[in-house]
């Protein structure tokens, strides 16, 4: 009887240890090192992107998509925007 009130209690240890699942990042740029969304209209060999700016509204990925549409530009995801450039930026 012993054993079995150890196992039990090993076993709601171990349910109540278990870690719950980790919500996903909201936004349009939900990666951590890509995570500033950008509107840019010139790619150079994927590491600079010229002309480019934070768009308006930017809530999800089809957002940045149409916002990046309307002015002409192509969405990205970029780590650090320096005076117009994205540095090191995937498309969204």
């Amino acid at each position: 009887m012993k054993a079995f009130a150890a196992a039990v209690a090993l076993f709601a240890g171990a349910a109540l240890a278990h870690p719950a699942a980790l919500a996903a990042r909201d936004g349009p740029c939900p990666d951590l090192l890509y995570s500033v969304a950008q509107c840019c209209s010139t790619d150079v060999l994927g590491v600079a992107d010229l002309d480019c700016s934070t768009p308006s509204s930017a809530n999800d990925a089809e957002d940045l998509k149409s916002s990046c549409s309307t002015a002409g530009a192509a969405p990205k995801c970029c780590t650090i925007p320096v005076a117009g450039l994205g540095v090191l930026c995937k498309d969204v």
